[in-house]
C-alpha cells in the first residue's frame, strides 16, 4: 500500500507543475495578443506605479527569456523579460504591475517578504545540499541519519515554497489596486488582467502543493527503511 501511495504521489508531484505551467502559457498566450487600451509597455507600467508609490530610484531592467520577471529585494531592482519590457499587451501590464508589487512590499516591509528575504540564502544552501543527502541516504543506509537529515534540508525548502504563497497573492492584489487607480487598463481589461495574474499564482500553488507531496513521499520512504 505504501509503495502504490509513493508512485502516487510521485506523479502527482511531476503532473501538477507541468498542467500550471501550461495554464499560465496559455493565458499568459491569450493576454498577450490583446493591446492595452493605454498602449504603454511593460517598462512605462513599471515606471508609472513606482513614480505613483515614490519608488522611482528603482531602476527597471530588461532581462532575457520568457517570464522571467521578477523583484530583487537584495538590490532593489526590477526585471522584465522580453515578452514584458517592450510590450504593450494586457498581459505585459498585469505581469509588470505584480512585479512592482513585490517592490511595495519591499517598501512597506511586508512580513511574509521580509521573512522570504532573510530565508533565502539558507534554502539556497538547503535545496542544494538536501538531493545529495537524501540520494546518499537511500544508497548508503549504513550511514546514520544521512536519508533523515536529507529530509530536514528538503522541508526548509518546502517551508520556503509555503511562505512564497502569500508573498505572490499579495502582489497581485497590490497590482490589481495599482492599475485600477492609475487607469492603467479599462473597466473591460481588468478581468484578462486578474485571469494572468491568478494563472501565475496558480504555479506558485502548484509548485507548494508539489514539494508537500515530495515531502510525504519522503517520509514515507523513511518510516519503511527503518
Amino acid at each position: 500500500m505504501s509503495s502504490g501511495l509513493q508512485i502516487i504521489l510521485l506523479i502527482a508531484s511531476l503532473v501538477f507543475p507541468i498542467l500550471a505551467q501550461l495554464y499560465l502559457r496559455s493565458v499568459f498566450g491569450s493576454a498577450s495578443k490583446k493591446i492595452s487600451s493605454l498602449g504603454i509597455t511593460g517598462k512605462e507600467t513599471a515606471e508609472r506605479i513606482l513614480k505613483h508609490y515614490d519608488l522611482s530610484q528603482i531602476p527597471v531592467n530588461h532581462i532575457a527569456g520568457k517570464l522571467s520577471d521578477h523583484y530583487d529585494p537584495i538590490n532593489k531592482k526590477l526585471a522584465l523579460s522580453d515578452s514584458v519590457y517592450e510590450s504593450n499587451s494586457i498581459a505585459a501590464v498585469a505581469v509588470a504591475a505584480h512585479e512592482v508589487g513585490h517592490a511595495i512590499q519591499d517598501k512597506q516591509k511586508y512580513r511574509f517578504l521580509v521573512l522570504r528575504t532573510v530565508c533565502y540564502p539558507v534554502v539556497g544552501f538547503s535545496s542544494n545540499v538536501a538531493p545529495f543527502l537524501i540520494i546518499g541516504g537511500l544508497f548508503f543506509p549504513v550511514v546514520p541519519h544521512l536519508l533523515e537529515v536529507g529530509i530536514l534540508f528538503f522541508t526548509i525548502s518546502v517551508f520556503f515554497t509555503l511562505i512564497t504563497l502569500p508573498v505572490e497573492f499579495d502582489a497581485s492584489r497590490r497590482a490589481m489596486v495599482a492599475v485600477s487607480e492609475l487607469g492603467l487598463v479599462s473597466p473591460s481589461e481588468k478581468g484578462q488582467a486578474q485571469k494572468v495574474l491568478s494563472a501565475a499564482a496558480l504555479t506558485y500553488v502548484a509548485a507548494a502543493v508539489t514539494a508537500v507531496l515530495e515531502l510525504v513521499r519522503l517520509l514515507l520512504i523513511a518510516r519503511e527503511s527503518e
